[in-house]
């Protein structure tokens, strides 16, 4: 199913980071390349829910993740949120798809609006203009009329809503089989292969 892709992945400030990191994880042990963008709001949710210490310079975070993670050399890079020279601020040189896990109401609302005030927002801008795949996982509960209003805007522009609402027929036993569940769909809709878990109507 899968081939070697450019991803662009963005942790915004939505309780979930567990989802991004393990996405962050699977995608480079998979030998796609990943293009990592995080916000503010983004570094104080993986300190408090995962004691996870996002560095605020690029290349330090690269050395963290690429340590981590094993990732051959220019396989992670990391942009800051400002950096409008980084691939990603442009159409002419776009990932094959782009992920925001988690996503946070006001990043959602910013893409919806087309601000392009933040590098995570142009992105997303950028893979909606270049028809590329734009997956959004947001994790808000409950959601107002507003949050629901702009997802459809953003479905009907072409982007995927994945909500992180993992499901429980695979019968998890720990919290990572949660978060596996979640990750495992934005995979199978980047069309990168993986094996975290059963699919559904096989035997485990």
């Amino acid at each position: 199913m899968s081939t070697i892709k450019t991803i662009t992945l963005a942790f915004t400030g939505a309780s979930g980071m567990p989802y991004g990191i393990r996405l962050l994880e699977s995608l480079l042990a998979g030998g796609n390349r990943v293009y990592l963008l995080y916000s503010q709001a983004a570094q104080i949710v993986a300190h408090q829910e995962m004691q996870l210490v996002l560095p605020s310079r690029a290349k330090e975070a690269e050395e963290l993740f690429g340590h981590r993670f094993n990732a051959a050399e220019g396989q992670l890079r990391v942009f800051g949120r400002e950096e409008w020279f980084a691939p990603v601020a442009s159409g002419s040189n776009p990932a094959d798809a782009m992920v925001v896990c988690p996503c946070t109401m006001g990043t959602l609302a910013a893409i919806a609006a087309g601000l392009s005030q933040k590098l995570i927002e142009r992105a997303a801008d950028v893979m909606l203009k270049e028809s590329r795949k734009l997956i959004l996982v947001p994790r808000e509960t409950p959601f107002s009329v507003i949050h629901l209003e702009n997802m459809l805007k953003l479905a009907r522009s072409g982007a995927v809503i994945l909500p992180a609402n993992p499901g429980f027929y695979h019968h998890p036993a720990q919290v990572q089989d949660v978060v596996d569940f979640i990750v495992a769909r934005i995979l199978d809709h980047l069309g990168v292969a993986h094996t975290l878990m059963p699919r559904w109507g096989t035997e485990n």
